[in-house]
């Protein structure tokens, strides 16, 4: 028995700021100070907030160390862990108190929260089979095997009203009881989709990195309910942690009889296996995805068929995201009621969201259905940094739309966020303040799905094309107001004749900013002016000379010799040789450089 676990965020926010080389310092600290036999450390999933990584926690104190550096492992080894003495100076400063240290679940960033789907997510070492089983795991796959039919399994998930969180919010359990139901009998398929591909977007990789059995026990669910022995997991190659821990986990469920052959002595075989994605956004569509499963180019296919009559290899399929799947074992277990009890009247339960953008804690966040946006980004998020003014929300990315600052009290779920111009999505929530362009950031959605678009069909494949190159017309000051008149006909054309989602939506942030922030395209078409400062073809920049103190520090940092002047006298920009870059007002000590 170890008296002490030390808890060490392996997500990839927290690799990527160096956590690996914490979680190594931490043991070779811990041997040298002979406390190896009483404390443990353990690589974990992702915490959460992804904005003070490297992130350390000491049980049973709960402690937060946050930002962690390696010079400061030998104090907190020596000071806590040794003698037991907080090094407060490290800690998260909101877990201090003068009482002592909070709880992390007191804080204002998860005292809203409810982690069901990620509940194992920063708390179990994801390598380890056994930290899952002690957490219930597989569990709730004994429970169907040995007390429910496949029409009980599917009862419950329709009962509990969970919907399909990789965007559409389709019923699962509709999509469950539709596969068993429509072919009977014979080679049938479930399927994984973890291409997560939205920007800004993290949710499912962080489920894979921090708990990867939950997926591979719900599809094993999931397998049952529909008659299936076969699951796939496509993953994009571009998460290769999430790579790493699913082929972990798979290899440990098959030693530990919890994949294979005869589950539990049931007589019921399932199994999986992983495809790899080359990180085609398209592959998100599910009829792309089975494509590219098979082995083909990843293109949509013409639905109807759908996928639970004739989907992977031309077999009934269904197909959810990891998301969805890591709501399944917690359902069994607690009941449909349970889940049904959370959320709103259509939209039961919690969702998952990657808070970006203008936010003051980025990172990874679950929250009940119907919690308002306002909560999410003031409380949660904790405001928007440096006093700025909240604009707008993007969710569902370049499938979605942005949610103004009128909507910001909105309750979030499916119905509500669709009736103001925008979806869920998978979960990306990226938060923008007054200086952003939302004529540009239309304009990067769009230059996204112009790269991502398979090209099969002609109104995505060249109407997302015009559509992108008005947005930079107007983003040129070169635009007139017919083309705006162009752009809103042409977004509605793409949407009713493109083939798959990615068309269809495609032009979702474009009619979102059109209906919400359309003086700023009139600003940009008429007064030739980027109201937010963003758009480089539209700017200027002077040097106010009562301001100006002639201290040389711009002409030095203009990387085109743009700025002229000598010491101690106010200074010039030719403006025919500025770049725009904005080097020298972000250097400008005394404000005397402005851009409009």
């Amino acid at each position: 028995m170890y008296r002490s676990h030390v808890l060490v965020c392996g997500g990839t926010g927290c690799t990527s700021s160096g956590s690996l080389e914490i979680f190594e310092l931490l043991k070779k600290e811990i041997a040298k100070n002979g406390l190896a036999e009483e404390v443990s450390v353990v690589q974990t999933g992702c915490h959460g907030l992804c904005a003070l990584g490297p992130i350390m926690i000491v049980y049973p104190e709960a402690t937060f160390y946050s930002m962690v550096k390696p010079e400061y492992i030998p104090e907190i080894v020596s000071e806590h862990l040794l003698k037991g003495r907080v090094v407060t100076k490290y800690v998260y400063q909101e877990t201090v108190t003068d009482s002592g240290i909070k709880p992390l679940i007191d804080t204002d960033f998860y005292k809203k929260q409810h982690r069901i789907a990620l509940r194992n997510c920063g708390v179990i070492n994801p390598e380890n089979i056994e930290e899952y089983i002690g957490t219930r795991g597989y569990e709730a796959l004994g429970k169907v095997l040995t007390e429910m039919s496949p029409d009980d399994v599917i009862k419950c998930i329709l009962d509990s009203g969970l919907r399909g969180r990789g965007g559409g919010g389709f019923p699962t359990g509709r999509k469950w009881q539709l596969a068993k139901d429509l072919v009977k009998g014979g080679q049938k398929y479930v399927c994984c989709n973890a291409d997560e591909g939205d920007p800004g977007a993290f949710m499912d990789r962080s489920v894979l990195e921090g708990d990867p059995h939950v997926v591979l026990e719900a599809m094993a669910i999931a397998g049952y309910a529909i008659g299936a022995n076969q699951g796939y997991i496509y993953v994009r190659a571009e998460y290769p942690i999430a790579v790493d821990r699913l082929n972990i986990a798979i290899r440990q469920a098959r030693e530990y009889g919890l994949l294979g052959k005869n589950i539990f002595d049931t007589g019921f075989d399932f199994d999986i296996d992983l495809r790899l994605g080359a990180g085609a956004f398209v592959c998100g569509e599910e009829t792309a995805l089975m494509t590219s499963i098979e082995g083909n180019r990843g293109e949509p296919r013409p639905r109807p068929p759908f996928p639970a009559e004739k989907g992977l290899f031309e077999k009934p399929t269904i197909l959810n995201n990891v998301e969805t799947y890591a709501n399944i074992p917690q359902i069994i277990l607690n009941g449909a009621d349970w889940f049904a009890s959370m959320g709103t009247e259509k939209s039961k339960g919690t969702k998952v969201f990657a808070l970006g953008g203008k936010i003051k804690n980025t990172g990874l966040v679950e929250i009940p259905m119907g919690t308002t946006l306002r909560e999410v980004v003031e409380d949660i998020g904790g405001g928007i940094p440096n006093g700025k003014k909240f604009k707008a929300a993007q969710t569902g990315g370049p499938s979605g739309g942005c949610i103004p600052a009128e909507h910001f009290d909105i309750p979030i779920d499916y119905d509500n966020l669709i009736a103001i111009g925008s979806m869920m999505g998978s979960g990306g929530l990226i938060v923008m303040d007054e200086d952003n362009c939302m004529v540009d950031i239309a304009k990067f959605f769009l230059e996204f799905t112009v790269d991502e678009s398979c090209g099969k069909c002609t109104p995505c494949r060249i109407g997302t094309k015009r559509l992108y190159e008005l947005l930079d017309k107007i983003t040129k000051g070169k635009a007139t107001l017919e083309d705006l008149d162009k752009l809103e006909e042409l977004c509605y054309y793409i949407k009713d004749n493109s083939l798959c989602g990615l068309g269809q939506t495609a032009p979702n942030p474009v009619l979102s900013t059109l209906r919400y922030f359309k003086d700023e395209y009139i600003a940009h078409v008429v007064e030739k002016r980027c109201p937010a400062g963003v758009c480089k073809d539209l700017l200027s920049f002077a040097i106010d000379p009562d301001k100006c103190k002639g201290c040389t520090l711009c002409a030095r940092q203009c990387p085109a010799g743009a700025i002229s002047g000598t010491v101690k006298e106010p200074h010039v920009i030719n403006t025919d040789k500025c770049v725009k870059c904005g080097a020298c007002i972000e250097k400008c000590k005394f404000g005397a450089i402005s851009k409009k």
